[in-house]
């Protein structure tokens, strides 16, 4: 298809907006709708526009065209938010990349009301990689639609139009607020007896409106109960295909600038050719690939699985396809018994079981790292800058610190700190490397041993990740160590994910079954923490949020921490995610 197209699309859209009013075309719109409906309707809504996309080489070739319908182009465009995010997400595309716009040349009708075309113009300049969305898009024509404006749009208003579409066919399909015209849209797809020719349609209501639209998106979203259900029962497919995706180095071979077709990633990666296509067509889906003419090509989301990716996440791709998807297997058996599926499958806990496969112990230690942008605000913490600033000097012990990535980050923020590290003895040498890299090893201590062994005379102290991978009563004896060793001007940072207290989604609430399936431990919210702290001797002053759906508790010795038998013991490991 070629900017002709565009043309005579442009042309008819403009003879279809001269020919119809309200009247006539909420009938064609709305099958059955009677006079009496019709007559509220139109009194509450007025012919607006009638929509087009097209993709010019040039605002030049665009004008001339424009000018050959008898549109006139006297106005400056403007920004199109909500279709540039709709293409954005439709074709895995980067929304800054896509420079879509709108102008709303006025036709002249049959009747009094004043209405326009509205057109939607992204350029696409002869040898853009953009041609194939332009193709496609000419070709399904998602964004053509007739829009009404609801002349005094308010809530109960809104809501009630909503309501008489649905009832009389069309099915909620997305919107949004565009804030350069304060404006929000909701679109509909028109049922299927519709006889007006275009298949969508829109509500446009002048004024940000934003439960109107949250309702809106939500029902857009909505699908019947038995799809709802065959969908959350795919989710094994989508774990295993990132898994593949990540096993057959095919993230690498994607990694050169544009698409790659499938028959030569195919020889690149020793792969089927027909059996990798159908795993593209349903990565494509998933957003991790972005068909692109004969082949395909790696998006943001793909490229985080590449080995030599800054914060890559191939190493969780294959830990979740692995060993802990094999664990998951066994998940009624947790819920049976309150015991790891994990040790049930396995015969041995996680920790042991991955401290005795080197290999394995390195694949969970990089896959750890691959959450490290958690820890991207931590060392503007108030505590780790106020410690920063004492004319003596001040040291962070990290402990059980893992890989090192937390305290190195910590390190080379601060240049006068120092830092001791304590882990298990496997994980010391992966921790030093870290450090290392960083060039902090010099300004850092590291010692092996367990939570028993926490070193004190710290100014800081780190516990991140572990606590969610124990019970209370191991979680309370691992502060009491920590409290034990820390000086009394000392503050203590922990790092994990809080439960929502209002249930809201949150990845807490996935990893809390993750925990409890395959280490026996559990998330927590907030006051559930500050009573683990507590009954160490320690107060929680507060928590604050980080990436990831993380949050940092901030907590210092409140009193002398009480001891009971039966509560002191607690040896420790590297966490679990």
């Amino acid at each position: 298809m070629t900017t002709e197209d565009d043309t005579s699309r442009l042309r008819a859209t403009a003879d279809f907006v001269r020919r119809h009013d309200t009247a006539t075309l909420l009938p064609l719109l709305l099958p059955g709708l009677d006079d009496t409906r019709l007559r509220t309707l139109t009194r509450h809504l007025r012919f607006l526009h009638a929509a087009v996309l097209v993709f010019p080489p040039d605002t030049r070739t665009l004008l001339a065209d424009l000018a050959a319908c008898g549109l006139a182009a006297d106005t400056p465009p403007g920004p199109s938010t909500v279709v540039r995010r709709r293409l954005a997400e439709r074709h895995r595309r980067e929304a800054a990349t896509l420079d879509v716009t709108i102008r709303r040349p006025a036709v002249p009708g049959a009747g009094p009301e004043p209405r326009t075309v509205e057109v939607f113009a992204l350029t696409v300049p002869p040898g853009s990689d953009l041609r194939p969305l332009a193709d496609h898009e000419r070709a399904h024509q998602h964004e053509a639609h007739l829009a009404f404006e609801v002349l005094r749009p308010e809530p109960l208003l809104l809501r009630g139009l909503c309501a008489l579409l649905a009832e009389h066919g069309a099915t909620p399909d997305g919107g949004g607020h565009n804030p350069h015209e304060n404006g929000t849209v909701l679109y509909f797809t028109a049922p299927p007896a519709a006889r007006a020719g275009y298949r969508r349609l829109e509500l446009y209501a002048p004024g940000d409106h934003p439960d109107a639209l949250a309702a809106h998106l939500a029902a857009s979203t909505a699908r019947p109960p038995a799809e709802t259900l065959l969908r959350l029962l795919t989710g094994a497919w989508t774990t295993q295909a990132l898994a593949a995706f990540a096993r057959l180095r095919l993230p690498e071979a994607l990694a050169d600038a544009g698409a790659v077709p499938t028959a030569t990633l195919a020889a690149r990666t020793g792969t089927h050719p027909r059996a990798l296509a159908t795993l593209l067509r349903y990565l494509a889906m998933l957003g991790v690939v972005a068909p692109e003419g004969d082949g395909h090509r790696l998006t943001a989301a793909g490229a985080l699985l590449r080995e030599d990716a800054e914060g890559s996440m191939r190493p969780l791709a294959l830990l979740y396809g692995g060993p802990f998807y094999r664990s998951f297997g066994g998940l009624d058996h947790t819920v049976r018994t309150g015991e790891p599926a994990f040790d049930h499958l396995f015969g041995e806990n996680h920790f042991d079981h991955f401290v005795r496969d080197p290999a394995l112990a390195d694949l969970f230690d990089r896959s750890m790292a691959a959450s490290a942008r958690m820890f991207d605000p931590v060392p503007d913490h108030p505590a780790l800058t106020a410690a920063a600033r004492s004319p003596a000097g001040a040291t962070v012990v990290d402990v059980a610190g893992g890989n090192g990535e937390l305290l190195a980050r910590v390190l080379t923020a601060h240049p006068r700190l120092r830092g001791v590290l304590l882990e298990r003895p496997h994980a010391v040498e992966a921790a030093r490397a870290t450090l290392a890299a960083a060039g902090c090893a010099d300004r850092c201590e590291f010692r092996a041993g367990d939570f028993a062994d926490v070193p004190g005379g710290g100014d800081v102290y780190l516990l991140s990740r572990v606590l969610h991978d124990w019970d209370d009563e191991r979680c309370r004896a691992i502060l009491r160590h920590c409290a034990r060793a820390m000086p009394a001007h000392a503050d203590l940072l922990v790092i994990e994910r809080l439960l929502p207290a209002d249930g809201s989604p949150s990845l807490a609430t996935a990893w809390d079954l993750h925990m409890m399936c395959n280490v026996g431990g559990r998330e927590r919210r907030a006051d559930h923490y500050a009573a683990l702290l507590a009954a160490a001797g320690l107060g929680l002053l507060g928590h604050t949020p980080l990436p990831l759906d993380a949050a940092l508790l901030h907590a210092r010795r409140a009193a002398a921490p009480r001891e009971s038998a039966g509560q002191q013991g607690g040896g420790g490991g590297v966490n679990a995610g």
